[in-house]
């Protein structure tokens, strides 16, 4: 295997399961903006997109507008405690060891805030699995999928065809196709395979187990 072939990978939903932390995080930012969220809503269908996407859709559901002031509860708390709610899939470990192995270059590329990402990196003990990890940024420029991807890859100077995106939601695979690379969408994570059919998804993966495999396949 090359070393020039590269895996780009998902954080939420595809390496970990955060909704814990990212439950507990809006539900403060909603009550820190005054109102009483359900404490058993669902936030699954919400994570993936951009922080900004989803805090707006959990306003509109109380005609509230006020999306920067709930952007900087949610992160003030998510800095603090929210990224702490966060658990490895099981086989997620072994997968990134057998990456490693075969040579592959291996990148993070979450919608996630970057400092937040190599926070949990860091506490999961994964930081040493990547040759970068990458996030959004203040000022708003690495939010979506194709302007991170498209970053990556001319940072690092790797080439889209030799290149694959690995992640849970539409965004991962519309991301991908948007700079020319392929997308593997993986099914333990919060978008469905409707969803990742939809969305063009080059392969599906159904087990953690597995993704190794996917992974080689594709980049063979």
């Amino acid at each position: 295997m090359s070393g020039s072939r590269s895996v780009l990978l998902d954080l939420d939903g595809t390496l970990i399961d955060s909704r814990p932390g990212i439950a507990a995080s809006c539900l403060t930012a909603l009550r820190t903006l005054g109102h009483g969220p359900d404490e058993t809503f669902d936030i699954t269908p919400f994570i993936g997109p951009p922080l900004e996407d989803v805090l707006r859709a959990l306003l509109q559901t109380y005609d509230d507008d006020r999306l920067d002031e709930a952007v900087l509860a949610y992160r003030q708390h998510y800095g603090e405690i929210g990224y702490l709610g966060s658990e490895l899939y099981s086989g997620i470990g072994d997968a990134l060891e057998g990456m490693r192995q075969a040579g592959l270059r291996i990148y993070m590329a979450t919608s996630k805030r970057e400092v937040f990402a190599r926070r949990i990196a860091e506490h999961l003990n994964l930081t040493g699995y990547f040759d970068g990890i990458y996030g959004s940024v203040d000022g708003g420029a690495l939010d979506h999928k194709p302007e991170l991807l498209a970053h990556i890859l001319s940072e690092r100077k790797l080439v889209a065809s030799d290149a694959l995106m690995v992640g849970d939601r539409r965004h991962d695979i519309v991301g991908a196709h948007a700079v020319r690379m392929r997308g593997l969408g993986v099914l333990w994570g919060y978008g469905s395979r409707g969803e990742l059919e939809t969305a063009g998804a080059d392969h599906l993966v159904d087990r953690s187990t597995d993704l190794v495999h996917a992974v080689l396949s594709m980049l063979a």
